[in-house]
């Protein structure tokens, strides 16, 4: 998957599918399963390592779990996260820190999160030759600044804020954007005033696309609830039940048998 396939399926009215993946096995199968993108989310920092937010997480860290997933993807469009920090320094760090994803992780396209603020960021990167998805709504980075994981768009000044956000990152060369926890209304209303596709996470059936943490749709945490995640899986369960099974195995002696060894 292009950029320009991206564009020509919201041209077209075909819903885009976006997943994230951390490692090579599941790249590799949600690949085959028809995604037309995986995201390298910085999300990796809650999921896979288990720390409360994406803050911490180190710019080599992410770039490493993305190398595996662009070995895994031999179809889908593979985007890298940039972390917190790695381009808000400065406008030399947001390029020579997203040419590392292209050029070390095999990736084909960086995320990074913020709306007006960062259209001189996102400008210099495009201008150096590497797609960019935009990102706004509930940025995860800015968590200390919202106070907590809360909806957006109920206020005024966040819908205005919003509106200008997607049309000013679209002017800047972004070739797609995400939308979190935004309000559906007013995610279905930027849809409909830009040309390059939306990708919702929590925002409603009115974007081009969805997107979902694959952690969340397997059923990794039980303990994990937000109201638009559809979970398909229980495999937190299931991991349990077999480490449960092997263990009694063990223990009883009936495994390995006979035919189990060598």
């Amino acid at each position: 998957m292009t950029v320009p396939g991206l564009i020509k399926k919201k041209s077209e009215g075909e819903k885009i599918v976006f997943l994230t993946a951390y490692d090579y096995f599941t790249a590799k199968q949600l690949d085959a399963a028809g995604a037309d993108g995986l995201l390298v989310g910085d999300s990796l920092n809650m999921v896979v390592y288990g720390h409360e937010n994406t803050l911490s997480l180190p710019l080599d860290q992410i770039l490493y779990h993305t190398e595996a997933v662009s070995r895994g993807a031999k179809r889908a469009m593979v985007v890298g996260d940039m972390p917190f920090m790695s381009y808000q320094p400065s406008l030399e760090d947001a390029v020579r820190n997203a040419g590392r994803f292209l050029k070390e992780a095999g990736a084909h396209a960086v995320k990074l999160e913020g709306g007006i603020e960062m259209i001189d960021v996102v400008m210099r990167i495009v201008e150096s030759g590497i797609p960019v998805m935009g990102h706004i709504g509930l940025t995860p980075q800015s968590i200390f600044k919202f106070g907590g994981y809360r909806v957006q768009g109920k206020e005024e000044t966040e819908k205005t804020y919003l509106f200008e956000s997607a049309e000013a990152l679209q002017e800047a060369g972004c070739f797609s954007i995400v939308l979190e926890a935004v309000k559906s209304k007013i995610a279905e209303e930027i849809t409909k005033r830009i040309e390059i596709p939306t990708i919702g996470i929590g925002a409603g059936p009115g974007c081009d696309g969805q997107i979902m943490v694959i952690n969340d749709l397997m059923g990794m945490d039980e303990d994990f609830y937000a109201k638009f995640v559809r979970r398909y899986f229980n495999l937190g369960q299931k991991i349990r039940e077999v480490g449960e099974q092997y263990a009694k195995d063990v223990r009883s002696g009936d495994y390995p048998s006979k035919d189990e060894s060598y």
